[in-house]
């Protein structure tokens, strides 16, 4: 991995001007290849960058400009998505295969974007197949600059962890049973690091954890044995310092605790085990060692919150108690609470339900309010941009159709889903869940507001027991079974944007759509150029670009 820091004069292939580089530049190369790993102790293919399982961590500070040359070494397309980085104006290089065209075998191409006025925890990861099934993905900690205060003190040390559920099969044989028709079904366990971590700690020191879901399907439970956690972070929001034994954490979700070495010196387990999956008993452990151990982790692990009904409420009163900091700084130098979002008013209302569908008799798909997205050979941002989007897609189907659509494959459509979306306007979006089973959302290019979750059907009259004072922003929402999720969100970050599923069967097989988020000025203030540098591919390959934003 190659990694240099430097202040330079920039020229930027996105808005084609001078730009001068008062914030720093971090450059890394990566080489994307097959190898052996194995997470579970069982050997099979998977998706290395530069050799690594995790791949290389970018370890930056708000505002600082990253730029990851992405050599593909596989044989099939790759992108990366860089999941909660909101990559401001720049929807050209989200990493979806609705905003840019594929790496190709053999080939490379270089993202660049700012990390602008953000911190916090997020993780990278492929959109392209099922690549997440074989690796391809790291994390990414974004520090807060030195003269923005930080609501705690520096730890002694932060350590990455990514866990989720992990399936033996290699990613084309899941993919092959996706195509044919079929689910993945249930994972077969969970890793911790791809199962090759352990982490030292010196007694009477606090550290801080990073820790990320970066799996395909389960919800998890992380604990530390002997120890409570202090959430200090949750998707780039610092939080209220509650103290916790054990903490939910849901597909696509990342988060931070402080853990003080405070216990006899001895080792002591990490724990994460799988949430909601009643039919099989998934757990993971690491060790963590402290640096005088004198004795081995006790077998007796901490116990996981219930599974059942019981289970659920516990979840949901827990991501109740999740509170912004209104007292902390962000990444500027004003405070969070000075966003009194509580009091600005909606301008539109969005009811997404997921469902799933079986078409053709037995083909499995799913969908959002009856849509069941599908990817073309056009990036649905090129096809707007190009003065083609007529030919590929129509907008709004989804938010035209019923949002009680299930099963009923009458009443489901194939096809690419995108909304027409007013730049600079509150939305409020409710995701509703009439299945039994749990779901992960992410938008991307926005953080929202996450307002409210219960159980039951949504109405209007539900607004009132709204947070509407410190709830966290973030980029992720889970939504439990027959309930639903409300979140608040100001898109004025315009560009094409990805709103799905972060559950990867259910995003392969059709719960996506894009946000197309788009400025009437049409101008630079509002939006990059399309980079000069930038793979065109399907429709536009080789039509003339239109004229520039200026």
């Amino acid at each position: 991995m190659i990694c240099l820091t430097s202040l330079l004069i920039y020229v930027s292939s996105m808005s084609g001007v001078l730009v001068l580089g008062e914030d720093p530049y971090l450059f890394f190369e990566w080489n994307v290849s097959y190898g052996t790993i194995s997470p579970l102790g069982v050997p099979q293919k998977g998706i290395l960058i530069n050799g690594q399982f995790p791949g290389p961590m970018i370890n930056c500070t708000s505002n600082n400009n990253i730029v990851v040359n992405v050599f593909n070494n596989l044989d099939e397309p790759f992108l990366l998505t860089w999941s909660g980085i909101q990559q401001r104006k720049n929807s050209w290089q989200d990493g979806t295969l609705g905003t840019m065209c594929p790496i190709m075998p053999g080939r490379n191409y270089t993202y660049r974007f700012q990390v602008k006025d953000q911190i916090g925890t997020y993780f990278y990861y492929p959109t392209t197949s099922l690549h997440k099934a074989a690796g391809g993905m790291g994390m990414l900690k974004l520090h807060s600059r030195e003269l923005i205060p930080v609501p705690f003190d520096t730890p002694a040390e932060e350590f990455a962890v990514l866990l989720g559920d992990w399936y033996n099969k290699d990613h084309k044989a899941l993919k092959a049973i996706l195509d044919g028709g079929r689910s993945i079904g249930l994972p077969d366990g969970i890793h911790i690091n791809g199962g090759i971590s352990n982490f030292t700690m010196e007694a009477g020191k606090t550290y801080r954890y990073r820790v990320c879901n970066v799996g395909l399907r389960a919800s998890v439970n992380f604990r530390l044995q002997g120890h409570s956690m202090k959430l200090v972070e949750v998707e780039g929001s610092h939080t209220l310092q509650n103290v916790y034994d054990s903490i939910d954490l849901h597909v696509g979700q990342c988060l931070s605790v402080l853990v003080t070495a405070d216990q006899p010196p001895r080792d002591y387990y990490m724990v994460a085990s799988a949430r909601f999956i009643s039919k099989k008993h998934l757990q993971s452990v690491a060790i963590i060692r402290y640096a005088n151990s004198d004795g081995p982790a006790s077998a007796e692990l901490p116990p996981p919150p219930p599974n059942n009904t019981a289970g659920v409420a516990w979840s949901i009163n827990q991501f109740r108690s999740f509170r912004w900091n209104l007292t902390a700084s962000a990444a500027r130098p004003n405070p969070q609470g000075s966003y009194h979002y509580g009091q600005i008013n909606i301008t539109r209302t969005l009811k997404l339900a997921n469902s799933r569908h079986y078409v053709d008799g037995d083909r499995l798909r799913f969908g959002i309010n009856g849509v069941s997205h599908v990817d073309g050979d056009t990036p649905l941002k090129l096809a707007e941009y190009f003065g083609v989007a007529g030919e590929i897609f129509k907008y709004d189907q989804a938010v035209a159709r019923n949002s009680g659509a299930t099963t009923d494959k009458e009443l489901m459509v194939e096809a690419p889903s995108v909304v027409n979306a007013t730049f600079r306007k509150f939305v409020e979006i409710i995701f509703e869940n009439n299945e039994n089973t749990i779901q992960s959302w992410h938008l991307d290019g926005h953080s929202f507001f996450a307002v409210a979750i219960e159980a039951g059907k949504w109405s209007p009259k539900k607004r009132k027991n709204y947070n509407l004072l410190d709830a966290v922003s973030r980029h992720t929402i889970q939504v439990y079974p027959k309930s639903w999720a409300a979140v608040m969100t100001t898109l004025d970050n315009a560009g094409m944007w990805s709103l799905r599923s972060m559950m990867q069967e259910r995003a392969y097989l059709g719960q996506q759509l894009y946000m197309s988020v788009l400025s009437p000025e049409r101008s630079l203030r509002d939006e990059y150029n399309l980079p000069g540098t930038q793979q065109l591919c399907g429709l536009v390959h080789n039509l003339p670009k239109p004229a520039p934003y200026s």
